[in-house]
């Protein structure tokens, strides 16, 4: 670690931003709600989740990056495999109710709060056709419910994030836009692009996009993650209009790139940890370079339940095997406030208390 101590980094108030609800899951309330639906699996949803181990798609799409991309496999994966994909598709399956959706959401918040996260912001998918007649207001209501029991347990704020999943139709994206603007609700912030970046260019989602930005929804987007190239995060701010940008590794390929996104501040939420496990030391050495770069990056958990992480270990790998100083991760801290989707004075009074708190574990550790 560069001279960061881990007491610091295990207390510093934390922003995440980028976490998919599914993939927050407990490994034990998955085996619970499994047992409870009588799902048949290959293992325990414990084993599952430790040989959570998604293999890289085609290695010929990545010969000549910027950041070299592990080509053969890493020697902590396991003999058996299981995507992220087909994992959270399980869990998804064992879902049956509005409790359900409850319970997984103040679980999130739970977690969240044991790593000093102060304020955390949710993906959801679309409604599971089995859950079908909770409808889109039924599920958010359950959700948001999950949200005001954490706001009361732990002292929280939290939002939510529509995920549209970009393997599917820019139709349907337009179709779950309308019926989040026909039914809005203070706990969901914006919508953000995600499923495989290969599945879906976003110039597909442009008027799904444009109708939530009308409808004044903040909108982000998985971008330059698995596509190696930087346009489609220069597609995701200036066709889609997005505030944020989720992951952007692949932005180094392009230096024109670089200086605009630095230039203009862009925000990208970046995880040291994935479930391609050969991709990791990429990821980090991408990291790495984007900080020297000047882009400012903010960790993410993305999936801590299934990787498994948590945004106090991903500030801990910023700060030992990626690099990160006292400072950057300070403006790491400060810059996730800035970028969360609260209403402006909400907005402005957590990144005080977050400022606040870190001044007082600086003087206290001797790092002011």
């Amino acid at each position: 670690m560069t001279g960061v101590p881990a007491g610091w980094i295990e207390r510093l108030p934390k922003v995440d931003l980028h976490c998919h609800l599914i993939g927050t899951v407990r490994a034990s309330t998955f085996a619970e709600l499994a047992r409870r639906e009588r799902l048949d699996l290959p293992d325990t949803p414990e084993q599952i989740y430790a040989d959570i181990n998604s293999l890289p798609p085609d290695p010929d799409l990545y010969r000549d990056t910027v950041i070299p991309v592990p080509q053969g496999r890493s020697a902590d994966e396991p003999e058996v495999s299981y995507s992220l994909f087909q994992v959270s598709k399980w869990v998804t399956s064992v879902l049956r109710d509005a409790d359900d959706l409850t319970r997984i959401v103040h679980e999130a918040f739970e977690d969240a709060h044991r790593c000093n996260v102060r304020h955390l912001e949710l993906f959801f998918d679309d409604v599971p056709e089995h859950l079908a007649g909770l409808g889109y207001e039924g599920s958010v209501a359950a959700y948001a419910e999950g949200i005001r029991m954490a706001e009361r347990d732990f002292g929280m704020t939290g939002r939510m994030i529509k995920g549209i999943d970009r393997s599917k139709s820019g139709g349907e994206a337009l179709e779950h836009v309308r019926e989040m603007v026909a039914h809005p609700h203070e706990y969901v912030a914006g919508i953000g692009l995600d499923n495989l970046e290969t599945a879906g260019p976003p110039e597909r989602f442009a008027d799904a996009y444009r109708l939530a930005g009308q409808a004044g929804l903040r909108r982000t987007a998985h971008a330059s993650e698995h596509a190696p190239t930087a346009v489609n995060t220069v597609t995701c701010l200036d066709v889609l209009g997005c505030d944020r940008i989720d992951h952007g590794y692949y932005v180094l390929q392009d230096p024109r790139v670089v200086a605009r996104v630095r230039d203009e501040s862009v925000t990208f939420t970046v995880a040291s940890t994935t479930s391609r496990r050969s991709w990791r030391p990429w990821r980090r050495a991408s990291i790495r370079a984007m900080l020297d770069a000047g882009i400012g990056v903010i960790p993410c958990s993305d999936d801590p339940g299934m990787f498994p992480t948590t945004l106090t270990s991903e500030y801990a790998i910023l700060a030992g095997q990626v690099g990160a100083t006292h400072d950057q991760l300070t403006a790491m801290a400060l810059r996730a406030a800035d970028a969360c989707w609260l209403p402006d004075d909400a907005r402005a009074d957590l990144r005080s208390r977050v400022q606040a708190e870190v001044t007082a574990l600086d003087a206290e550790f001797g790092l002011a």
